[in-house]
This record gives C-alpha cells, structure tokens and sequence, in this order.
C-alpha cells in the first residue's frame, strides 16, 4: 500500500491547527479586526471619531448614566451607506441635564453638574425641535444614555474612542508590514540573485538602515513628511523593511544553486520571473514569520509616536494617544483611563508573538 502524500502546505496547516494559543490568537485577531471595520456599528457614539461629548461628565466612571437633552442643528446632512464605516457627522447639540420641565412654549432644564446645587438652570423654545408636542420631544431627544467604560477628560465615550481606535492600531500593522514585504522582498532578493556590486550596495543601505535606532528613523521621517495619519503608516512602513531584506538575501543565497533554478535559466526565462516566480514562493516561510512579529513592532511603534504626538492628530482615536491624554490620571485615582487601551495594546501584540511562533513551530521543516 503505498502512503498518501500530503503536501508541506497541508502539513503546515495540519501542524498550525494543533497549536492551541496560534489558534486563539489568530481567531482573536480576525475577531478584532471585524469589530474595527465596523466599529462605527458597534459604537454607542457613532459621530466620525466619537467626538460627541460635553466636558461637564468627563472622566466619569464605568457604568455612568445621564439624562441628555438632544437639541437639532440647522444643517441637514444627508445619510449615506458609507456614514456606517465611516461616521455620521454631528447634528444634534449634546446637553447632559439632571431635570427638565415644560412651561408653555418654552423647556427649562437644569444643565449637569458633579455638585446638583450649583447646576445651572437654562431654557429653549420648543419652536427648536420639529414637533411642539411634549411626549414626542421626551420620547425623541430627551433620553437616559449609559457609559458602559465611562467617559474621557472631554466627556466623550470612552468605549466608542476605544473600537474605533482599535482602527489605526491594525491598519499601522497591515500597511507597515506591506510596505516593508514590498521594499524588503524586492531588495533582498534582488541582492541574493545578482550579488557582486549590487549586494554590495543594497547591503550598505541595510546597514546604514539598520545602524539607526528605528524610532529615531521613525521620528525622522515623519518629521519630514509631517504629522497626520497616513505619513506614520509610511514612515514605519520605511524602517522596517530591513530585517526581511536580509532574511529574503540570504535564503535567496542559498537557494539560487538548487536545481529547479538551474533548469529555469536552462529554459531561458528571465532573470525577473526565476526570481518572483520559482525563488520568492520557495522561500516565504521565514518572511511569513518575521511579518507576524513585524505587525507586532508596527504597533508599538505607532503608539510610542501617538505618546510622543507624533502620531495620529486629535481627534483621530488612537490606543496610544488615549495613553498620552489619560496617563496622568493613573496617580489621580482613575488608572483604568490609561489602562484600559495599554492592556489593549498589550493583547493584541501578544496575540501576534503567539501567530508568530505558531507559523514558525508549523513551517519549520525539521520539525
């Protein structure tokens, strides 16, 4: 009886599938990653970047509740599918209120405040809304609204800043560890390939890149290109790509005298397509590996520039950033402000390390 084959991909994956924490990491990332593309959805605050919030409840704890009185603006914005992805724009004035009564025409309400005795007590006409009639204003724009992890020091909803922050920490991974494979592969292989004065230069540029301290070159680069959102995707995405370009030249070494290389100059083909086509493919289990831990150093690296703030701008939610706002809250009795997305942060780079040593444990050949 002869024995079935089966190939080292469906192997790897065989191996991969028997290690628990690969596992439970990956399910928690791709979990992760849905709630960030909809986190908008799922957010209690749907406002673009849940900047809705009022500083009279900031800082308030888990669980926290309030009455708020939800007055229209005059601008109409009009709903669209993308909003949903996206964010809604903000068109109602957000009051937080203890009381309200009518008398007449008109709607008094007694604005929040920690201490009920100095709260203030203010009115509207009811000509602002776009019904006068007391039950449907009550029913439509004057409701309990809940906290659930309380609110930042600008009274916005903590969780809605959190979801939605869950955003710049994967996508600085995903785009980071695409630019770095990009440049990396390309390079390395590239210098593996052809050697002579072409590793020679390429290599010089990796150590010259290598010798500098990667948030430094991080800083740098971003300093020159400027603060915003997508010039800290670039510009760690530039400081990476050194370690897959060593690893990608040195597997292309020593595999460019394998036989399958041999016979494909024998064919003809073009140096490009022995390259990307029967080199590249051979070799990707070691990139895949250095990728995982890659998407792990990506975060850290954005939240330390966040911290620093020189990463996303307010009020663009990022883990890092809500540390740098909340960080001197940990000595004044409200440590879960800066903690919560550290302990965030924290798992998802866990989660990565574990993929990373999973794919390493499944694709290593001698095991």
């Amino acid at each position: 009886m002869f024995k079935k084959f089966v190939s080292a991909n469906k192997k790897a994956l065989q191996k991969f599938k028997q290690n628990y924490w690969g596992v439970f990491s990956l399910v928690f990332i791709v979990l992760l990653s849905l709630i960030a593309l909809f986190a908008y959805v799922l957010s209690p605050d749907s406002t673009i970047n849940a900047n809705n919030g009022d500083v009279s409840i900031s800082t308030q704890k888990p669980g926290f509740s309030v009455t708020v009185l939800s007055i229209p603006l005059q601008k109409k914005v009009k709903s669209s599918f993308l909003n949903y992805f996206t964010g809604k724009p903000i068109t109602e004035q957000f009051i937080p209120i203890l009381s309200h009564k009518f008398v007449g025409d008109t709607l008094f309400y007694k604005e929040f405040s920690v201490d009920p005795k100095i709260a203030q007590t203010k009115y509207i006409l009811k000509n602002v809304f776009p019904t006068k009639n007391e039950t449907a204003i009550k029913t439509n724009y004057i409701k309990t609204k809940t906290y659930w992890l309380g609110t930042d020091n600008q009274g916005r909803d903590y969780l809605s800043r959190l979801l939605i922050g869950a955003r710049v920490s994967l996508a600085i991974g995903f785009v980071a560890v695409f630019i770095s494979l990009l440049i990396g592969i390309t390079l390395g292989a590239l210098a593996g390939y052809f050697g002579g004065k072409t590793d020679a230069l390429i290599l010089w540029l990796i150590n010259i890149i290598w010798s500098i301290p990667t948030l430094l070159l991080v800083i740098a680069i971003t300093l020159a290109l400027g603060k915003g959102f997508w010039q800290v995707f670039i510009a760690v995405g530039l400081t990476m790509w050194v370690e897959v370009a060593r690893v990608v030249r040195g597997q292309v070494l020593s595999v460019k005298q394998m036989q399958y290389v041999t016979a494909a100059r024998a064919l003809g083909f073009s140096d490009l397509r022995i390259i990307f086509k029967h080199i590249i493919p051979n070799i990707m289990a070691p990139v895949i590996v250095i990728s995982a831990a890659n998407f792990a150093s990506a975060i850290l690296v954005e939240s330390g520039l966040s911290f620093l703030g020189l990463g996303a701008q307010v009020p663009v939610p990022s883990w890092g950033g809500m540390m740098k706002e909340h960080y001197n809250y940990i000595i004044l009795g409200k440590p879960y402000l800066a903690l919560i997305p550290g302990i965030a942060m924290c798992l998802v780079v866990v989660a990565f390390m574990m993929i990373g040593n999973a794919l390493r444990d499944a694709l290593d050949v001698k095991g």
